[in-house]
């Protein structure tokens, strides 16, 4: 029996799919839910109190094999406090060009800073844009959380916050943080 011309088994391939059933995908309608172990966005989290978690010691920036991450760690000071630890991330970006979701920034840091989140819908027509800074990965202040900078609670060292005691921000830190709000209003 003579071959087939490879046009024509090409052609069969397509002949075919015509009669396959069709799956339609409304995706902006509706997102399927990502896998539980999905690498999505990054996300800078915080202490119950409000306190953030990054200590700046750059060792997701050192983890990452895309050098994807840039942290520039500041002293905390007992007048400005950003975070427990002796330092906090005054400057974090990530540039989400260069990022490949692998995880190893998560498995670097010590103090469970940094996460993903199921977030995919990353695409953006300016690159510019694609650069996340810190106030873009930070996690938002929840109830009973105060916005930094403010004084840890009191009788607490940065043990306790790593160990979870702290539960949530203290009256002492609320009332500060509303004079320090009505004074910068003046």
């Amino acid at each position: 029996m003579p071959e087939m011309p490879q046009a024509a088994k090409g052609f069969g391939v397509t002949f075919k799919a015509m009669f396959r059933k069709v799956v339609t995908e409304s995706y902006p309608e509706y997102k399927r839910p990502a896998a539980p172990r999905f690498h999505g966005r990054h996300q800078l989290n915080r202490h119950p109190d409000g306190l953030e978690k990054c200590v700046g010691c750059e060792l997701c920036a050192w983890a990452c094999p895309a050098d994807a991450i840039y942290v520039e760690g500041a002293a905390n000071t007992d007048e400005e406090r950003f975070s427990p630890g002796e330092r906090y991330g005054r400057v974090y970006q990530i540039n989400y060009l260069r990022c490949i979701f692998c995880g190893l920034c998560i498995e670097a840091c010590p103090t469970r800073a940094l996460t993903m989140t199921h977030e995919y819908e990353l695409a953006n027509d300016n690159r510019l844009d694609l650069i996340y800074e810190k106030s873009e990965l930070i996690a938002p202040l929840l109830p009973g959380m105060v916005a930094p900078p403010h004084a840890m609670v009191e009788g607490t060292d940065e043990k306790d916050y790593y160990n979870g005691k702290v539960t949530g921000a203290t009256a002492e830190q609320i009332a500060a943080a509303k004079a320090r709000q009505e004074e910068s209003v003046r």
